[in-house]
C-alpha cells in the first residue's frame, strides 16, 4: 500500500512492528515518500506514544491494517482456546480502534478513515459456518466502526471498512487466487475515492457495497 500510494505522489507514514521489513526497504529507496514508525497495535502504550509524536499533523487517509487468524481456523467457539480467542479479539479489533480512537482525530474533514476488514465479517454472507473465530473478530470490528462512525457523523469524514478479497498473503496463503500486487491498487483505487464522501461504508475492492 506504502508503495502504491507513492507511485501516486502521496507521502506515506507508516508503522512496522520490527526491524528488517519491506518498509523499511522502501524508504531506503524513497526516503522522500516513505516514513517509518514503530507501533504494535495491541500495546496500548506504544499507541499512545505514536499519537503524541504525530501531535500537530494532518493526514488525508488513514487507514489501520491489523489482522490475526487462531491457529486452527476450523475450531468451532467451543474448541478455541480462551488464551487464541482473546490474542484474535486484541489485535483484529481491540488495537485496531483504539489506533483509530488516536490517530483518526488527524484526518482533515474531508479525509478518510479506513480499516482493513474482511468480507467475512459480513453476517448475511456467512453461510458456510466457517472460520468462527476470525469472523466473529471482522464482524465486531465493523460493529465497532459503526459505533465510530455514528460519534463522528457531524465531522464531514468518510468511514471505510475495506474487504479486500482473498489475497496471497501469509495470512491468505498460497491458494488464495489474488496477489497483493494485483489487488493493492484497487484497495487504493477504493480509499482514494472516498475523499470528501461522508459516512460509514462497507466496500470490496471494487468499490462495491458488501452486505452487513
Amino acid at each position: 500500500m506504502a508503495a502504491e500510494f507513492g507511485e501516486r505522489g502521496w507521502r506515506v507514514v507508516g508503522t512496522v512492528r520490527g526491524a528488517g521489513t519491506p518498509l523499511h526497504g522502501l524508504a531506503a529507496e524513497r526516503p522522500d515518500v516513505v516514513e517509518i514508525e514503530t507501533l504494535d497495535m495491541t500495546d496500548p502504550d506504544q499507541t499512545r506514544a505514536l499519537g503524541d509524536r504525530l501531535f500537530g499533523r494532518r493526514f488525508d487517509i488513514v487507514f489501520v491494517n491489523a489482522g490475526v487468524a487462531n491457529q486452527t481456523q476450523s475450531d468451532t467457539m467451543a474448541e478455541v482456546s480462551s488464551d487464541e480467542f482473546v490474542h484474535v479479539m486484541l489485535t483484529n479489533v481491540l488495537g485496531v480502534m483504539r489506533a483509530v480512537e488516536q490517530f483518526g482525530p488527524l484526518v482533515g474533514p474531508n479525509g478518510v478513515i479506513g480499516v482493513m476488514s474482511s468480507g467475512q465479517g459480513s453476517i448475511a454472507n456467512n453461510t458456510n459456518g466457517t472460520n468462527d473465530v476470525y469472523r466473529a473478530s471482522k464482524a465486531a470490528l465493523n460493529q465497532a466502526m459503526a459505533s465510530y462512525a455514528g460519534r463522528h457523523a457531524d465531522q464531514g469524514r468518510a468511514f471505510v471498512l475495506v474487504a479486500p478479497g482473498w489475497i496471497r498473503t501469509e495470512m491468505g496463503g498460497a491458494k488464495a487466487p489474488f496477489s497483493v500486487e494485483e489487488a493493492m491498487p484497487q484497495i487504493v483505487d477504493v480509499l482514494v475515492a472516498q475523499q470528501g464522501k461522508p459516512g460509514l461504508r462497507y466496500l470490496d475492492r471494487h468499490g462495491q457495497t458488501v452486505p452487513w
